[in-house]
Formats: C-alpha cells, sequence, structure tokens
C-alpha cells in the first residue's frame, strides 16, 4: 500500500488540530498514512492536545520544541528529517485535507513517475463557518512538463498554489533541499517552482483537494503589498539562481516575471487611490520597486492611469468609482484569460461556478464583520 508522510507544524493551534488530524486518517482510504505534529513551544496549551491526539491514534508523533524555532526550520525538520513515506504533504493545523484527497493524488503519482508532485482545487472557508461542500470525484488530470508549467508561473509571477492540496514525491523533495528561511512568507512558492524544475507537474481537474481556513491570524494578514512583492521577488530570483542551469531561457523568464511584478506594483498603487488608501499603502514605494524591478515600467498601460489617478487625488477616486474601471478589474480579467488558456473554457467556467456558489453560501451564513476580515 502507498505510504504517506502528514507534517503538521502548529504554533497556537491547538484548538483546530484534532479537525487537522481527523481529516488525515478517518477520511482517507486506500493509503498508509503516518502523522507527524510538531508543537513549536505554543503557549496555549498545544503540545498537550498533541500528545493526547497520539495516544488515541499510534499513527501519530508528537515533536514538541523547548524553543520557538520559527515555521521554515519546522518544516524542514518533518520533510528532511523524519518524512520516509512514498509521498509527503505539509499541511498547517488550521487546514484540512477533504475526503480522499491523498488516495486521488497518490493514485495520480504511481501512475505518473516523472511527476514530482500533484496538486488540485482548494476550498477556502470562514473560521467558524459549516465547511463548504468539496467536490470528491476528479473529471480528468493534466501534466505538465516541468519546463512548461515554470514559465506559466513566470508569466503570472506566482503559483496559484495555497499548499495543503499539494501531495510531493518524497525523494523529489529531499533531493532538492528544503525551505528557504529567507521566504518567511512565500518559501511555499519558491519550494513549488525549485521542485517543478526538476521533475515534471500534476493537476488533478474538477476536484476538491483541501479546505484552506480563513481567519485573523493567518500568516498572510501581516503582509502588505510591498512587503509581498518582495518576497515573490525573491523567490522568483532564488530559483533562477538555484536552477538556471536546468531552464531552457533563463533570461527571459527573469524577463517575465520582472515585467509581472512591476505592473502587480503599479496596480497596487492604483487600487490605493481607487480606494482612498494612500496614508496606508506606501504608493511611492510600490512605483520604486516597479521600476527596480522593470527600468521600462513608464510604458506600462497601468502607469499612466496611475499617472491620472495621482492628478485627481486619492481625496476624489473612490467616488468616481462608477465610471471609471477600478484597477482591481484589470488584474481579474487577466487573471481569467490566463485560466482559460491553461485548463480550458469548460473547466474554468465550472471552478468558477462552484467557487462562486461556495463564496455565497458564505456570506449568507456569516456576520458581515466576519466576511471583512483580511485574507
Amino acid at each position: 500500500m502507498t505510504s504517506v508522510s502528514v507534517i503538521i507544524p502548529c504554533y497556537n493551534y491547538g484548538h483546530l488540530l484534532g479537525d487537522a488530524v481527523s481529516s488525515v486518517l478517518d477520511n482517507q482510504k486506500g493509503v498508509d498514512v503516518r502523522v507527524l505534529i510538531i508543537d513549536d513551544a505554543s503557549p496555549d496549551g498545544s503540545a498537550e492536545v498533541a500528545r493526547e491526539i497520539a495516544t488515541r491514534d499510534s499513527r501519530v508523533e508528537v515533536a514538541v520544541h523547548s524553543a520557538n524555532r520559527g515555521h521554515i526550520a519546522t518544516y524542514n525538520e518533518g520533510l528532511l528529517e523524519w518524512a520516509d513515506g512514498d509521498y509527503s504533504v505539509l499541511m498547517s493545523a488550521d487546514d484540512r485535507l477533504t475526503r480522499g484527497a491523498l488516495q486521488r493524488a497518490t493514485d495520480f503519482l504511481n501512475a505518473h513517475p516523472a511527476v514530482g508532485f500533484v496538486y488540485g482545487n482548494v476550498l477556502w472557508f470562514m473560521d467558524g463557518a459549516p465547511l463548504p461542500t468539496a467536490r470528491t470525484r476528479a473529471k480528468g488530470w493534466s501534466e505538465w512538463p516541468g519546463q512548461l508549467w515554470l514559465e506559466r508561473r513566470f508569466r503570472q509571477a506566482q503559483t496559484g498554489i495555497w499548499s495543503p492540496e499539494v501531495v510531493v514525491r518524497t525523494s523529489l523533495q529531499k533531493r532538492v533541499g528544503g525551505y528557504d528561511a529567507r521566504l518567511p512568507h512565500l518559501g511555499d512558492t519558491e519550494m513549488w517552482l525549485r521542485l517543478a524544475a526538476n521533475a515534471d507537474v500534476g493537476y488533478l481537474r474538477g476536484v476538491d483537494q483541501a479546505y484552506y481556513r480563513r481567519h485573523g491570524q493567518n500568516m498572510s494578514a501581516a503582509y502588505g503589498p510591498l512587503m509581498t512583492l518582495r518576497q515573490y521577488r525573491l523567490a522568483f530570483e532564488t530559483v533562477l539562481d538555484r536552477c538556471g542551469e536546468k531552464l531552457s531561457d533563463s533570461a527571459r523568464l527573469s524577463d517575465l516575471v520582472h515585467r509581472k511584478l512591476a505592473r502587480e506594483a503599479l496596480v497596487a498603487a492604483a487600487r490605493a487611490y481607487d480606494q482612498g488608501h494612500t496614508q496606508q499603502i506606501p504608493v511611492d514605494e510600490l512605483v520604486a520597486f516597479a521600476f527596480e524591478c522593470w527600468p521600462e515600467a513608464n510604458s506600462l498601460p497601468i502607469y499612466r492611469t496611475l499617472q491620472w489617478r495621482k492628478c485627481i487625488g486619492s481625496r476624489a477616486m473612490p467616488y468616481l468609482q462608477p465610471f471609471v474601471l477600478p484597477a482591481a478589474s484589470c488584474r481579474k480579467a487577466q487573471t481569467w484569460w490566463q485560466r482559460l488558456a491553461e485548463v480550458g473554457t469548460l473547466s474554468a467556467y465550472r471552478g468558477w461556478r462552484h467557487r462562486h456558489r461556495t463564496q455565497r453560501s458564505l456570506r449568507y451564513s456569516q456576520p458581515r464583520w466576519e466576511g471583512q476580515r483580511a485574507p
């Protein structure tokens, strides 16, 4: 039977550990699963919760740090020192797997030995809300050569992966090494890119592989647009430095991602004017970052749009929204067309319809203030 090693790092998520471990052990038939919970010196009693779970199920092991080491060191401890299954999963203690996710992923990986990791769709849900209904029957799959998948990611300057939905071939994980401590926010992005530089990539179509919980303590909530863009830049540049000799045209990939990052910085600056948040968002630094990434950033259409917004001013722009196309709409339109090109019209439409219905049900089931929390 195929074996899977699941690493669950935990810091102050003791109250969520039970649900996370249950989703790995109780709803995953057809695979031999072992779980390691690593408590990173949580002050909330997470270690005691983890030990109690381990006493009830021999498939669970617990490691407890006497001092906080940070999440990157914790990830690497589990993946590089403990994981010994055919495949491995790194899942935060506040997330969950969907029913049958591991068997679907491992069946695909067993049938496609050139694939280094496989992922699927992930469902977001608000903390405290009922879980949205997951699609558990795949409608197909895609296998991309690593180089092709990488080029698309460099064009978009993101991977579109949230993390709990990914199953990695353990031998490949140990060969490429662990997470980069310089990337506390986007270490996973750099990891998916690095894995793709060394193997092909698989995707399960029309199926939900994991749940991603949204709440005020999400790591992404602590990062503004400028810090996030800087992390993206470092992630992609790190891959170019480490794996450049394995990439067919690293110079072109570098141009693609830096141009895209410049555009994203200018879009973020324009959105600050649209929302009247120029006092909270460092617009000038975003513009400077854009020119650092792409010296010809002033040739991008969004740059001219940004100059127009500056002339109008941040106090007036929010009142002009009924008459002006928001900067965010440009990004959504581009993302939609990229999705069409990647998975096809029918699959893209089905994914959009499913996400729309899920988000609508969340809006109706939650208080208004909770839906406005930062992701």
